[in-house]
């Protein structure tokens, strides 16, 4: 009979094949943007609740909360840190004293204020992070929680990113603001795609109304192709969850907010990624491209 430790290194060298791509290459993660037209949407609800989702579902995901100063997706998973991707970059600090393990093992960076100084890194601190970064491997789904609104920094997210998801509301002013920030998307040819969740919603069919509309007006004015991942509906317990600091999908499994983003998250499972992805270091040059 085998021995454990065995036995072990057998199911690691199996489950280090099944991450493999047919190249022999090990596979990269899929980096996902998440943004809003406007504060208030639950973005950073969704964020936290879908990476939950998918953690469940046995892939393995980082979350990158980049609203500047603003970031809440800590607080929702019920953490205060004490350092940000600030201190790794101009501090001391390794990305193990700064990475948060949140439910079921989903990691989360904060980002403070550390993006907005990035004019100031030098060429080796830059190569210092991303040699740090190294230790975040293995990752399936990168997930990044911009601030709200039409701003260089979230447009500079949404540009390093693979895929595009908007948080709208059925309310017309979140219509109208998640409408101009794919203006500006379209306007800078930063993205010809995005997907859309419509949070908040009575049903699911108004969560379809809403999205057939704002479709409607992106097909007509901008050159964007759309596509509806689903809704979230309106619950209470959504509400106690954040009271709480709880993700409502780990305090309240069965509720109906948490049935609809699992859904949302199979349907993620589903979708074939616009390219074999790209690692965390490959995501953080982009970023020191863009913004310094």
């Amino acid at each position: 009979m085998l021995d454990q430790a065995q036995k072990l290194r057998q199911l690691a060298e199996k489950e280090n094949i099944k991450r493999k791509d047919p190249s022999g290459e090990k596979s990269k993660p899929r980096i996902i943007t998440v943004t809003s037209g406007k504060g208030g949407v639950g973005k950073s609800n969704f964020v936290v609740n879908l990476a939950i989702a998918l953690q469940k579902m046995n892939k393995r995901v980082f979350i990158f909360d980049a609203d500047m100063g603003m970031g809440n997706d800590d607080v929702l998973m019920g953490f205060l840190p004490k350092y940000n991707v600030y201190d790794v970059i101009f501090g001391d600090k390794t990305i193990e004293d700064v990475v948060i393990e949140g439910p079921l093992g989903v990691k989360l960076l904060p980002g403070g204020t550390g993006i907005t100084r990035l004019e100031e890194i030098t060429k080796s601190q830059r190569e210092n992070f991303l040699s740090k970064l190294a230790s975040l491997d293995n990752l399936d789904y990168i997930i990044m929680d911009t601030g709200a609104g039409i701003t260089k920094t979230v447009l500079g997210f949404v540009d390093c990113c693979e895929e595009l998801i908007v948080i709208t509301t059925p309310e017309p002013t979140s219509l109208t603001d998640a409408y101009s920030l794919l203006k500006a998307v379209n306007y800078f040819k930063i993205k010809d795609a995005a997907k859309v969740v419509v949070n908040r919603t009575i049903d699911t069919d108004e969560g379809r109304q809403t999205f057939n509309k704002f479709d409607n007006a992106v097909k007509k004015f901008l050159n964007i192709k759309l596509e509806y991942l689903g809704n979230i509906a309106e619950d209470k317990k959504l509400v106690q969850a954040v009271r709480k600091q709880q993700p409502f999908i780990v305090g309240y499994p069965n509720s109906e907010a948490a049935r609809d983003i699992v859904s949302i998250a199979d349907t993620i499972l589903g979708l074939q990624p616009n390219k074999k992805g790209s690692s965390v270091q490959d995501l953080f040059r982009k970023i020191f491209n863009i913004f310094s």
